[in-house]
């Protein structure tokens, strides 16, 4: 149940009337924008999709929030516990009603929010809206429901925990961060996770605590009546009182030194290698964002100098990447390689460390800024046709920033960067005190 949406998104289709395609400045289709009484706050997007419709929930909830010892893990469980039903709609009769209709419904959770996603038929609506307000203000579950799934999450970690990425998420959050609840992934520390069947009233307390109109945006994307949308939209979610706690969020004190931390992988895969940086936190008033994701398609794109020795002329890597994406808090930053044998990594590691000098030094292709930006901005998004990828690229930034019209702005802002900020970003955050190294080995030594 979890997704990862791309770094920057939006829409273009050759399908679409003139009047809808982008401009070079703004997101091309309009918002029309509600803000409830109880601070929830609804978004619709008429988009031509005769009979369909994609419904996004966004609860801007996610790991970042879990800042009790013990009780790591809870956002995610959520998103498995918001299909257990309500005094209404008992546990199975949400999920008879939405396949009865063909909705296609599911769920996903970031560090920094939880978003429920339903796209299916317009004739649907009504009673999809119906369905999705009763659980978010009535959420029903007894406590053998909740140790069951809360079972189920366990499984679920163990199965990930099959593949190096878990264990490798886990080591390096783990050593870059310190206080601030990054530290430790969606699915949350094993051992808390292992005790989760006995925190069933705190659970109880995350949900009322988090599962707010006022932290609540919702998305609605395509074919249907808006004044008729509304009006239900006004009368099954107005009743919703509850206010979103005061919780605060650790602050992680900077890095003094350059950290490390290796993994010894017990089965055969392909070694890596990750360079992360700590960066600042993405908000609309700074560039900071805005520059990551042209720094990374700079430093690791398919178009970038790396990429060209490291993968298609020396074949040392099977790729080069970064994982990176918006946080609301500060984040990192990271070059990653899977490495074809261990005997590439140190010249892996050095072309890295050139690449990144090389830039903080001011040596910086501004044709190729330019280029990035032209493709950023529009070259990843022609497939982008639906309510339904609307809708997520709209509630993925709003989750981030806070705002309907996030990706808007972000666009915007990526449309500004200037080749002597990906400099100074280099220069100011790229540097080796602020770095943390990941190294993972298999069994076999990575042996080509």
């Amino acid at each position: 149940m979890h997704r990862l949406f791309p770094l920057l998104l939006l829409l273009l289709s050759a399908a679409l009337p003139a009047a809808a395609q982008p401009s070079a400045e703004t997101f091309p289709y309009p918002l029309k924008v509600d803000r409830l009484p109880n601070g929830l706050t609804v978004v619709r997007v008429p988009f031509r999709s005769p009979g369909l419709v994609a419904y996004y929930t966004v609860v801007r909830v996610g790991s970042r929030n879990e800042v009790e010892p013990g009780k790591t893990g809870f956002a995610h469980f959520f998103e498995h516990m918001m299909f257990k039903g309500t005094k209404k709609h008992p546990e199975g009769e949400r999920d008879r009603i939405v396949a009865s209709y063909g909705y296609d419904d599911n769920a996903f959770t970031t560090d920094d929010f939880t978003v429920y996603h339903a796209y299916g038929p317009s004739s649907g609506l009504d009673a999809l809206i119906e369905l999705e307000a009763d659980r978010f203000r009535n959420l029903e579950y007894a406590e053998p429901s909740f140790r069951t799934e809360a079972l189920a999450v366990l499984g679920e970690y163990h199965k990930n925990e099959a593949h190096p990425e878990l264990k490798m998420e886990e080591n390096l959050l783990g050593t870059a961060f310190k206080e601030h609840p990054y530290r430790h992934t969606t699915l949350g520390f094993y051992e808390d996770i292992k005790a989760m069947p006995e925190a069933y009233a705190y659970s109880r307390s995350f949900f009322e605590r988090w599962y707010t109109p006022d932290n609540t945006l919702l998305f609605i994307v395509g074919d249907f009546d808006d004044a008729a949308v509304m009006k239900q939209i006004r009368e099954q979610y107005g009743p919703w009182e509850r206010k979103q706690a005061n919780v605060p969020i650790p602050t992680e004190p900077p890095q003094k030194e350059k950290r490390t931390t290796h993994l010894d992988w017990p089965s055969s895969t392909l070694p890596r290698h990750v360079l992360a940086w700590h960066t600042p936190a993405a908000t609309l008033t700074t560039p900071s964002a805005a520059i990551q994701s042209v720094l990374a398609a700079y430093l690791v794109g398919t178009t970038s100098p790396l990429y060209k020795e490291l993968v298609l002329e020396k074949q040392l890597a099977e790729s080069i990447g970064n994982e990176s994406y918006p946080h609301r808090d500060p984040s990192l930053f990271t070059l990653s390689a899977t490495l074809k044998s261990e005997q590439s990594r140190s010249t892996v590691d050095t072309a890295f460390t050139r690449a990144v000098q090389e830039l903080a030094s001011g040596k910086v292709d501004a044709a190729r800024v330019k280029a990035i930006q032209s493709n950023l901005r529009y070259g990843l998004l022609m497939d982008l046709e639906s309510p339904d990828d609307v809708a997520g690229q709209l509630a993925w930034y709003a989750g981030v920033f806070g705002t309907p019209d996030g990706l808007s702005h972000h666009l915007q802002n990526v449309a500004k960067v200037q080749p002597d900020q990906l400099v100074s970003f280099a220069k100011r955050y790229l540097v080796d005190t602020n770095l943390t190294v990941l190294t993972l080995t298999p069994a076999d030594g990575g042996k080509p």
